[in-house]
């Protein structure tokens, strides 16, 4: 019951989140085509859509490439590989390629494409930090973005931003030059207002972006809890071993960004510190740990930054995961 109920909410705020992208969209671009009478809106569309399809197509060949993943092998990954079989299964979906990714931090994703096919990659940190049922979980968990198609439904939501923001930068460069300008009242002065008003539509979009990125983790953690059979606290621990790995190694290492798809990350590296500061690991338990985690209270800047992030603060995120357990 308690799944069930889960799932109806957070259907209901990813739905209603998805209305609020297209309302903003629709009616931003009705003014916009009210006042640009002559604008070619739809030069505009083609663009931003072949760059994106173009992006979608060959971004899987980009992440292979910048993260040095490959196909496992299948003597060597036996197990991993019965895993990922079973889960597949479990999920309704076709098994996807299973990929070893050669970059150190503990973290997992899921990607493709119409010419690729589904992929799924794990790190080779993920594997020697994590138990193997966290590891199960955590595949768990990017089957759930495989099943609900999550790249797709990002790329299109990704869209309208992108539309808004091209809008903004042409409207704003033509007020400088005044090339676009046919009489003093259609000037620079009222392309220089809708460049603005475009960035702040931008703006606005990017946040419910975010936000819509942050409840498709929610529900693809609920998905591994669903097809993992104690998936809760195998997730639980596998977020937190996660978290504390990232954060142990770029103090050892210093930073590293993976900025360039990190939304593809079941957890974002880049807010590794935050996430572990003030986390005493040092000869816990995964149970204590987890607990530890859970137990945090998130300041005003947590919940604030949190606005900016694909992801769910982590304490948020175990909290969701432990209600289950």
């Amino acid at each position: 019951m308690v799944n069930r109920m889960n799932l109806v909410k957070l259907r209901f705020y990813m739905l209603g989140t998805l209305a609020v992208i297209f309302a903003v969209s629709t009616l931003a671009i009705a003014a916009v085509l009210s006042v640009l009478e002559s604008f070619s809106w739809y030069s505009l569309l083609f663009t931003v859509l072949l760059f994106n399809l173009l992006q979608w197509l060959m971004a899987p060949y980009m992440v292979d490439l910048m993260y040095r993943n490959r196909h496992a092998d299948p003597v060597q990954y036996s197990q991993l590989y019965a895993v990922v079989d079973r889960l597949a299964a479990r999920s309704g979906i076709k098994t996807p390629d299973l990929m070893i990714s050669e970059i150190p931090i503990p973290n997992a994703f899921a990607y493709g494409s119409p010419l690729t096919g589904s992929k799924v990659a794990v790190t080779k940190g993920l594997l020697s930090q994590l138990q193997f049922e966290e590891v199960e979980a955590v595949i768990g968990h990017e089957f759930g973005h495989l099943r609900h198609r999550d790249v797709q439904v990002m790329m299109i939501v990704s869209l309208l931003p992108s539309i808004f923001y091209i809008l903004a930068r042409y409207a704003m460069y033509s007020s400088y030059y005044g090339s676009r300008s046919r009489d003093s009242s259609r000037g620079g002065g009222g392309l220089a207002l809708i460049g603005g008003v475009s960035m702040i539509v931008y703006f606005v979009l990017i946040l419910f972006s975010l936000g819509l990125s942050r409840l498709r983790e929610y529900y693809a953690d609920q998905h591994s809890v669903d097809v993992v059979e104690d998936g809760a606290r195998k997730l639980s621990e596998g977020l937190a071993k996660i978290t504390i790995g990232t954060y142990r190694m770029w103090r050892t290492t210093g930073p590293q960004s993976y900025s360039g798809f990190k939304t593809l990350f079941i957890s974002d590296p880049d807010r590794a510190a935050q996430d572990a500061e003030r986390l005493s690991s040092q000869g816990m338990s995964d149970d204590d740990l987890v607990r530890e985690i859970s137990s945090r209270r998130l300041t005003a800047f947590d919940q604030f930054t949190e606005v900016f992030s694909t992801h769910p603060n982590i304490v948020k995120r175990i909290n969701a995961l432990r209600s289950q357990t």
